[in-house]
């Protein structure tokens, strides 16, 4: 890399922490210089609109629409149409705001026109005055679906209708073995000067993105280093249900736990200071291991954050542990 930052930063991500990961990088970089590949697995269907969470977060935090206390959704939003739907009998667990219900009617509007759902989501991007391109990981039908001790279960009700409660044996993201990579996500990444992984939940967030063919490949195969950000500190979850998850599945814990699933695609991995023991036979093994203060509280602080990231990404030569795995 040259001195300076990067002029293209692709960034994988999902949920609110990789919402607030790519504000930061957009708040730090040049303008035009980040591209957010986004996780599409938590999709869903609400009376008859298609509802895409995770590329809704990320368009309504880069254009400063979220509704900063609850992390997603619209700020200063009313849920007068939810209110009507409830006297009708609809189910009502999913909180739509009124401008959400905007963005989810246009968007099946021009699906029904034949448009895509990246050339959709670049024009809500542009449209809503997004800071980055945003693009989502593929075009093509893909969820994540959860085995329960309630059976099989879609993300949504699971996440949002049952609150994570019910215990969870097993994942799987559903039509990612027949789905392609977005053309423009895949010139993304083979442009890149920087790619990051948010700290997004990696079984719910990042896994649907790299679980599609060829997109694991892609950044395996980039010449650009390659940097994780941990969602962990001190073992546990900044936001979401990841500690959970990794309880339930048996999984490798703490940040040692999920750069160890990122194997073969990291050069470099970011974790709290306390995390920094936890990171040693990593670090003994090849991986740069970032410690520093990793929350992002605000967007002042996922700004700050961004710039020591950049700034240490700057340090790394590409490929040099990825390749260990």
């Amino acid at each position: 890399m040259t001195a300076g930052p990067p002029n293209k930063v692709v960034l994988l991500a999902g949920g609110v922490g990789g919402a607030r990961m790519a504000e930061g990088l957009a708040r730090a970089l040049p303008k035009g210089a980040l591209t957010v590949i986004a996780n599409v697995g938590d999709d869903e269907s609400f009376y008859g609109l298609h509802v895409s969470p995770d590329i809704d977060t990320l368009i309504y935090t880069l254009s400063d629409r979220i509704d900063r206390k609850q992390g997603w959704g619209v700020k200063d939003d009313a849920v007068r149409a939810l209110d009507v739907l409830r006297d009708l009998g609809a189910p009502v667990w999913m909180k739509l705001g009124d401008a959400d219900f905007g963005l989810h009617i246009w968007r099946s509007w021009r699906l029904a026109q034949g448009a895509t759902l990246s050339e959709i989501t670049a024009e809500a991007a542009e449209n809503l005055g997004s800071r980055a391109r945003v693009l989502p990981a593929t075009d093509d039908r893909l969820q994540t679906k959860l085995l329960t001790d309630e059976g099989w279960m879609d993300f949504q009700p699971w996440f949002v209708g049952k609150r994570c409660e019910p215990r969870v044996s097993d994942i799987r993201y559903e039509g990612a073995a027949e789905a392609r990579p977005s053309v423009a996500a895949l010139e993304a990444i083979a442009a890149a000067d920087l790619i990051v992984i948010a700290p997004s939940n990696p079984l719910l967030s990042i896994d649907p993105i790299l679980a599609i063919p060829g997109m694991r490949e892609a950044v395996q195969a980039s010449v650009a280093p390659c940097m994780g950000v941990s969602p962990l500190i001190g073992g546990q979850a900044v936001k979401g249900p990841l500690g959970r998850l990794i309880e339930d599945l048996g999984l490798p814990a703490g940040s040692a736990g999920v750069a160890g699933r990122y194997a073969g695609l990291i050069d470099a991995f970011a974790v709290d200071p306390g995390d920094l023991d936890e990171m040693e036979p990593a670090r003994s093994g090849g991986l740069a291991v970032l410690g520093t203060d990793i929350m992002l509280t605000d967007p002042a602080k996922a700004e700050a954050v961004a710039r020591t990231l950049l700034a240490f990404a700057a340090t790394l030569g590409a490929n040099a542990a990825r390749r260990l795995s």
